[in-house]
This record gives C-alpha cells, structure tokens and sequence, in this order.
C-alpha cells in the first residue's frame, strides 16, 4: 500500500507527539485525505461542542496518491469544526506540503489541546517537536514562512494576525502563496495559540503495482498534455481567464448579488487577459503537475505578489463594483499575508457596502471605493475597528444590523462568484454542501454553461449534484486536483487508486466511498443541529434584473425533494436507517 499506516497525534496541552497506526480497515473505507480527516474528527468529537474548544481536532490529511508521481497528486485536506459555520468543515490545498506528509512517514497529523503558550510544530522523518513561537506572533504569514523555512528547511503551513485574534473568517497560509480557506481554520489554529506546523521527510513513497500505476500516470498526463497543446486558458491564465465568460454568460454576481452581470468593458479591465497582460511575472505550480496554473504578479514599483485566483478577482472586483486591478491585486495579496479567506473578506465588505446603502452601518467601504478597499482588510485582519465586526463574516454582521437578507450566505459561509439563478444546478449544490456555501463541492456550472445540461432547467439537476458530490469527496481524499477531474473522468483516477494501493476496486465502487464520506459528513452536521438547506431569499424571491438571467430565480424546492428521495434521505434531510446500513454507518 502507498500508505504508510500511521498518524502523528500533537497534544498541544501536554506539549507530546506520539505515532499512532491507523486501523487499515479505515482507510479500505475511507481512502485517506479528506475521508480519514472526517473520519477522525466524527470519531473524536462531540458533533454540539465548542469549534473553538482545546478538544477540537484539526487533522492535516494526505490521501494514497500523495508523494506519488500522479499528476496533480501535489494536495492535502484540513478537516475541523468550522467556528463560521458550525459544521464539519475541510479545506484542500495545493502546493508542496502534502507529499511531504507522506515523506514524513505519515498519512495524517492530527493536532488536539491548546498551548499555554504561542507554539508551532516541526515533523519530519526524524522526528517531531512543538517550540515556541512568541517571536513569530504577530507575524504577517509571509515573513512567518521565511523564517521557518531558513530555520528548518521544510514546508510551512501557517496562520496571519488574524488567526491569532480569532477572527472566523481567517484561514491558513501554506508555501507562502496557497491557502486552506472557507470555515475559519486560521481561528481555530489560533485559539490552540498554534502559529505554524513545519513539515519535512525523505522517505519514499512506494505503490504497489508499478506498471499498473505508470500507466495510469501515462494516461493522465497524455490528456492533460493534449490539453495544453490547446491553449488551455488554466495555465495561460489561470483561474482567472474564466471571468469574462461568466459575465458574458450573466452569472457573475455583482454589488452582493444584486445584479449578475457587468458592464462588458469594466469586466475586460480586471479579467485574466488584462491581468496576463499587464502584470504577469512568471508562474508558479504545486508538486507533479504539468498544468502550473498559479501565476507571479508585478507591482508598479517591483514587488512581485501572487497573482489572483478568480474568486479573489471576483470579490474585491465585481462585488465590490471595483474595476482598479492593481487594488484588487493588491487585496489579494493583503489577505494572504493576513490570513484572510479572500471569499468571505470580499462577500461581507459587500454585504457591508450594501447596508451603508441602507444607512444601517457607517463608517465602512462602499462600492467603487478602491481607496478604502487595502485599508478595511487590513482592519479586518488586526481585529480592530469596523474591522472587528466584519472579521466575524457577513452572517453576523448583517443579522447583528437587523437585516439578514443582506447576508448572501449558506449556514454562515459566503457564497463565491457564481450567481445559481443563472445555473439552477449550483443553487441546489450551495444549498447541500456539508461545508456551507460552496461551489467546490458540486462544480456543476461547468455542465451547465456547456449546454450537456440546461442551465435553466431543474430537470435531472438532483442527480447531477449528488454524483458530483460523491466525485469530489472521493478525489479529496485520493487526494488530486479538481481543476483536472472533469478531464481524468472516473477511470483513471480509479486506476491510480488500484496501481498505488494494489487493489481492483471499480469506480462505481470508489464513488460509493464518495457517497459514504458525504454522508458521515452529513451525520456529523445533523448531530450538531443543522439540516435546514436553503439560499438566501434574494436568490430564491428576487428576479434578476437584466441580462442572460433576467428573470429567474432558483427553484430550490423542488430539486431539493429529489435530491433527498435520491440520497436516500427523509423528506426533511434526515438518513434514513437503511442508508445508514448501506454505507456502514449504523452505530
């Protein structure tokens, strides 16, 4: 097996680590990645406790295809209780600190307790130990990550400011320049006074069957080839060349969802071509993959940052009514080093921008405001200000303010750049996601902008999303790329699967172990009292004023009926027994 079949446990209190070997029947069940870190934190945990609590797990879990040669295989999962949301929550990140999870000897590192003192830990092959960090506290993420790697010469997974003061909508920063956002993971790190967790290893990363898994690696790697000898905008433009095509297609969310398409020429001012244009510097990519998607922006004065992913263009963009690139750049690159999830900064500066409108909050950035855009993260990011109440999220704010309409949120996580009246598909996966407001968990605008699904349509969109849903959580836990799912289909990822782990298992069987994760996950969040599965009302009551999507809103009830009957659910969101039984999750 590509496993090495052992945890790394650090008990934070006690200042210990000790190796534990994982039961092999879990990870026959649940692959590894994002299934073993649910699994962990179902096992552990009380669904109704405290995200913020020192009992709370946060597992960093790789996946069998982890320090492999499989294309994209450069990933690893972060399972928590989210303190935004209060649901079981993951976060997945690309870049180099995943394989070297498995280098270090492990399958996964869990982290439990709270530090009486700021702390990080360092793990690698020979050893591990947790240190104190008081110099590091109070450090932006960018200098935290050159000063552990120069001291360590290992890869680094660290929290901003904003992390440390709990702020519940900071993630986690990871080489410096790729992040594990959505839910607040920075805060829980923080409230466990963790600032970091280095990582190292040499060993090597065996598969059982090699000729079975080359050319599975082969395969992969003809098509995603085949593809870039295309000109595929992901790596010549990264995520970003797919804005101008959801404006044109009116489903790109403008001024907090209030409209769903912008003025051609300010979308063209900020989308990837100008961006490639007028600031590329380079690119930069993770561990095994061919596509190298990430880009270097140039500054004016020759500071090179990262460059923007899409969602980061869109919320400090179009949400915002923004079209100053080098502000937007420049926000982006604010969030990172404060630890902010640039999604959840962007969508409630918005929510906020809409009730200053309202006259219901003063003192905040309002639309078109690129002046004041770099100064209101920074504020959110120290906690400190108007900041303090937006740090907390557009949920809290705005019921907080007395107008929750105003929120555009899933269980109390924003929702990124995708209007669902637009894609009817993606409302009913927003609406079921386990992690709240996400469009990673059933990517279905890709069929449905396509035309091999109607976007208008409600039609088989249940069945769309819970396979997609199924997909994903499987190849979380391989754990691989999801900008390369679609292309790989369901075999190869299979096959990889089978050459690494020695097995013979089906792809229908493997998205099984997809379905069974997605409903532990829904077990979990059922435990801790949530089930209602909803949209805010704007996007169930309001038409869309102009545009491709004029008109239509989302017609959520009735996908959501046959997507319960169709998961095997109650009519009110509840597992049935013999699901339950079907996927070995009875007690």
């Amino acid at each position: 097996m590509s496993g090495t079949g052992l945890i790394l446990r650090a008990d934070l209190s006690r200042g210990t680590t000790r190796e534990e070997r994982i039961d092999p029947s879990i990870n026959a069940r649940f692959v590894g990645g994002r299934g073993l870190g649910v699994k962990i934190v179902s096992d552990e945990t009380d669904p109704r406790s405290d995200p913020l609590a020192p009992e709370r797990r946060i597992v960093f879990a790789a996946g069998p295809l982890s320090g492999t040669g499989a294309p994209t295989s450069g990933r690893f999962s972060a399972s928590f209780k989210s303190p935004l949301t209060g649901l079981l929550t993951d976060s997945n990140c690309g870049g180099f600190f995943g394989p070297w999870i498995k280098r270090a000897g492990y399958d996964a590192i869990v982290l439990q307790g709270r530090a009486e003192a700021p702390s990080y830990l360092v793990v690698s092959d020979e050893g591990s130990d947790i240190l104190g960090a008081q110099d590091l506290w109070g450090e932006l993420t960018g200098e935290t990550n050159r000063i552990l790697e120069e001291r360590h010469h290992g890869k680094v997974a660290c929290i901003g400011p904003a992390g440390e003061r709990s702020a519940l909508i900071s993630n986690v920063i990871v080489n410096g320049r790729r992040a594990l956002g959505r839910g607040g993971l920075g805060a829980v790190m923080g409230s466990k006074n963790l600032k970091a967790v280095v990582i190292s290893g040499k060993r090597r990363v065996e598969v059982e069957d090699e000729r079975r898994f080359k050319d599975a690696v082969d395969r992969a790697r003809s098509l995603i080839d085949r593809k870039l000898a295309g000109g595929w905008g992901l790596a010549s433009s990264g995520t970003a060349s797919i804005l101008g095509p959801l404006n044109v297609s009116g489903i790109l969310p403008v001024k907090n969802f209030q409209a769903s398409q912008w003025p051609f020429e300010r979308a063209e001012e900020v989308g990837g071509e100008r961006l490639r244009r007028d600031m590329f510097s380079g690119r930069q990519g993770c561990a095994t993959c061919p596509v190298v998607c990430g880009h270097w922006a140039k500054l004016p004065g020759g500071e090179t940052v990262k460059g923007p992913e899409f969602e980061t263009l869109w919320s400090f963009g179009p949400n915002l009514d923004c079209s100053d690139l080098l502000t937007i750049v420049r926000a982006g690159d604010l969030c990172d080093q404060y630890g902010l999830d640039s999604i959840s900064t962007g969508s409630t500066m918005a929510a906020a921008a809409e009730l200053l409108d309202r006259g219901m909050i003063q003192g905040v950035c309002g639309w078109n405001d690129p002046a004041r855009i770099l100064d209101t993260i920074k504020k959110i990011g120290e906690v400190e200000d108007e900041g303090e109440e937006l740090a907390a999220g557009a949920r809290r704010l705005c019921r907080g303010r007395g107008v929750p309409e105003a929120s555009m949120d899933c269980h109390g996580l924003e929702l990124p750049a995708y209007d669902p009246r637009g894609a009817q598909g993606m409302g009913l996966a927003y609406a079921t996601s386990n992690r709240g407001g996400c469009h990673m968990r059933a990517y279905t605008v890709l069929s449905e902008l396509s035309g091999r699904a109607e976007r208008f349509s409600t039609e088989g969109k249940a069945e769309l999303v819970m396979r997609m849903q199924d997909e994903t959580a499987l190849v979380d836990s391989l754990v691989l790329c999801r900008f390369v799912q679609p292309l790989l289909g369901e075999k190869i990822p299979c096959d990889l699967y089978n050459g690494a782990e020695g097995s013979d298992i089906g792809p229908e069987e493997l998205l099984e172990i997809g379905g069974r994760i997605f409903n532990l996950e829904r077990l979990f969040n059922l435990g801790a009292g949530i089930s209602e599965e909803t949209l805010p009302r704007r996007l169930l009551e309001e038409g869309v004023a102009d545009g491709p999507s004029k008109g239509r809103v989302v017609s959520l009830d009735e996908m959501l009926v046959e997507y319960r009957r169709l998961r095997g659910w109650t009519r009110e969101g509840e597992i049935r027994d013999e699901t339950m039984r079907r996927y070995g999750l009875s007690p």
